[in-house]
């Protein structure tokens, strides 16, 4: 059976027994005292906070979607969204892409912009990092799935929202949790929370670190989290974030598929020679003001400042890095009528500004008695200053109670400059403003159900080394990635919203593709190499079953088949035109059941498939295909009044799969030497929880 008859096949057996346990229900179930499927409500930025009325996929992660595997690791969670796929290994080397953009990026992510409450997590450098902020801190994540919104900045591979966790409950709140398990993982995490009429507090400790299951990959972070609201009257407010983190992780590196077969404990043996590892503290804090000018309108404006000091011994060298970034974001919204004819518009300007430094310098490791790197001369010093500034709007009109047309554009400017400090410098360049149009539909048959079809424009601005020629010059003849999409989708509650369904299907094509060819250790050249076409169906399933007094169940089925290949593509005289892209599974499913009992006894268990990863542009090489299964049993229940304990157990990778999680794109052979394409993922392991929260 191939894997689009199963996907299929699965799909029906789904909604089939779905369907049925229903009807065998009858009126038994409106008897229960069960929950409903509730409405989902996104980010108040959007033009319309109810996901039903938007006319765009977006993936919702809800509180307790974030804390359902071990609260460590945010990669299980982000893979349960259908055309989004996260690679991770040892937590910091981790890459993100969407419907198939940004998985040729070599390390990191990139062509997708994150935001952090309204503080951009996207560096200057292009470059998005999520999975240092802990998972216990956070409201909600949403991702926003293709170019589809211009209020944030009509990225070609989207968007990604993180809430923040403002306040908890009302009046005060304390807590305490642990989670330990295989691997020498332990985590500590520390909260408090106050919520009153005029304002909020929630500041929140962690502590997380790993003795890692490969050699050379242990693992520490630990953070601080502030975030609240003040000055909270009826028409007005001002909200405070900021987080903190320090971090230290040892760095395996990837290995050739000799050592993934035989060895995958192993790493890379400069890296575990040097003893290579990356170490970091970054801050980012933000302010955002919301007031409302009038009954028709509204502004939101904010301010943030975002701060990075690494350092990171590699084999061929010693990186040392500091960025700091600061801007300001401010939009108003409001409603007016035509007539009888409603309309709702957001408008606003984003600006960004990002400093950076770097200097490289010798590793003398091999000379230092076998304790790890050692820093030597200074080899390079470069620094580069970007800044851009986002226009954006957004209508809505209603046309009648069942038609409404999105409209929304955005322009962006951007400008850079160089210093190497040595040769040529204080380049300045700029690219031409970019304007990224978007239209869509929305059709409601009733109150329950939308259709909508959407077409948006959306790009990509070059990273630093893909602005670079082999000289270290600015290169003024790379242009940004650009592509249309064009997508239709429905969202539909059935069964007086016990069961929920997404689908989604889309197409685009991104010209002007952008090339990272590597020419030394951590030096590349960039280059407009071709198209890149992309075509996928995305379906989502969530069904809760009120079994009987006693038991309830809640079920997910996500599936995204796609089809992404190299529409025109020559590099060095080879024609890869109809290749499969690079660095992404095609097609992936994932599915998940939780029994929740009335005595607060629960059990989960979640499935992931993804199918195989072209591993180079030739198509000569392809990771394997697996399957991973994840168990976890917990009980909820009250000590006293006021005071709640949680203790939960799990096993990851139920059946020991061996599995690359991460993948290095076109990974070059050195030498004899085969090319290390894997990163593998983590065998079968353990884990435990414990927590216990009092409330004033």
């Amino acid at each position: 059976m191939t894997l689009k008859k199963y996907c299929l096949f699965l799909f029906v057996i789904f909604v089939f027994q779905n369907i049925e346990a229903q009807k065998k229900e009858g009126k038994k179930i409106d008897s229960l005292k069960t929950e409903k499927l509730k409405e989902v409500v996104i980010s108040p930025l959007h033009i319309d906070n109810n996901l039903l009325n938007t006319p765009a996929s977006i993936g919702v992660l809800s509180k307790k979607d974030l804390l359902q595997n071990n609260t460590t690791d945010i990669t299980t969670v982000i893979n349960t969204i259908p055309g989004v796929f996260m690679q991770s290994s040892n937590f910091t080397t981790t890459r993100i892409s969407i419907r198939g953009i940004g998985a040729r990026t070599t390390y990191g992510t990139n062509k997708i912009r994150a935001f952090y409450g309204s503080i951009p997590l996207t560096s200057g450098n292009s470059e998005t990092v999520i999975d240092d902020i802990d998972l216990e801190n956070l409201n909600q994540i949403e991702i926003i799935k293709g170019p589809l919104s211009s209020v944030y900045g009509a990225g070609l591979g989207g968007a990604i929202l993180i809430s923040p966790q403002l306040s908890k409950n009302v009046n005060e709140s304390t807590g305490i949790s642990s989670v330990f398990g295989s691997f020498g993982l332990l985590k500590n995490s520390v909260n408090f929370g106050l919520d009153e009429k005029n304002g909020s507090l929630n500041i929140s400790y962690h502590n997380l670190k790993t003795d890692g299951w490969r050699e050379n990959s242990a693992y520490k972070r630990e953070g601080i989290t502030l975030a609240g609201e003040l000055f909270r009257k009826k028409n007005s407010k001002l909200t405070y974030f900021s987080n903190y983190t320090y971090l230290k992780a040892f760095i395996p590196s990837s290995i050739n598929k000799n050592a993934f077969e035989n060895n995958p404990e192993s790493g890379a043996p400069t890296w575990v020679a040097s003893k290579g590892y990356k170490e970091y503290k970054s801050t980012l804090g933000g302010l955002a003001y919301d007031f409302s000018i009038n009954g028709n309108l509204k502004n939101s404006t904010s301010v943030f400042i975002n701060y990075k000091d690494s350092n990171e011994p590699r084999p061929f060298d010693v990186l040392r890095q500091y960025t700091f970034a600061m801007g300001a974001r401010t939009q108003f919204s409001g409603n007016f009528k035509i007539g009888k004819i409603e309309n709702n518009f957001i408008t606003g300007i984003e600006y960004f500004t990002d400093t950076y430094k770097g200097n490289t310098f010798e590793n003398l490791y091999q000379q230092n008695n076998g304790l790890g790197s050692l820093q030597g001369d200074q080899l390079t010093e470069t620094g580069q200053k970007r800044n851009f500034y986002n226009i954006f709007s957004q209508l809505r009109t209603l046309l009648s109670d069942q038609f409404e047309i999105q409209a929304g554009l955005n322009y962006n400017k951007t400008k850079f400059s160089l210093d190497n400090y040595s040769e040529n410098p204080n380049q300045e360049y700029s690219y031409d403003g970019i304007f990224s149009p978007q239209l869509s539909l929305l059709f409601k048959p009733n109150l329950q159900q939308t259709v909508y079809f959407s077409v948006s424009r959306g790009f990509s601005l070059p990273a630093t080394e893909e602005t670079l020629t082999s000289e270290g010059t600015i290169n003024t003849n790379i242009k940004p990635e650009n592509g249309y999409n064009f997508e239709v989708g429905g969202k539909f509650y059935f069964f007086n919203k016990k069961l929920y369904t997404e689908i989604a299907v889309y197409r685009m094509e991104i010209k002007d593709l952008l090339v990272a060819k590597r020419v030394g250790d951590d030096q590349y050249v960039g280059l407009n190499a071709g198209k890149t076409f992309h075509e996928g169906i995305e379906i989502t399933l969530n069904h809760n079953w009120p079994i009987n007094r006693f038991f309830s169940l809640n079920s997910y089925l996500a599936g995204s088949l796609g089809n992404y290949e190299f529409k025109e593509f020559v590099d060095n005289g080879n024609d890869y035109s109809g290749n499969k892209l690079t660095g992404v599974a095609a097609n992936k499913a994932n599915a998940g059941i939780t029994l929740n009992t009335n005595l607060g006894i629960y059990f989960n268990a979640d499935y992931q498939f993804v199918d195989e990863i072209p591993m180079n542009d030739a198509n000569t090489a392809f990771s394997d295909s697996y399957n991973l299964i994840n168990l976890k049993t917990g009980y909820r229940f009250e000590i006293l009044q006021g005071l709640t304990s949680h203790f939960a157990v799990g096993v990851n990778n139920v059946t020991n799969t061996k599995y690359a999680s991460l993948i290095l794109p076109n990974a070059v052979a050195v030498g004899n030497a085969a090319p290390r394409y894997y990163y593998p993922g983590l065998p079968v392991n353990y884990y435990g929880t414990i927590s216990l929260n009092y409330l004033f």
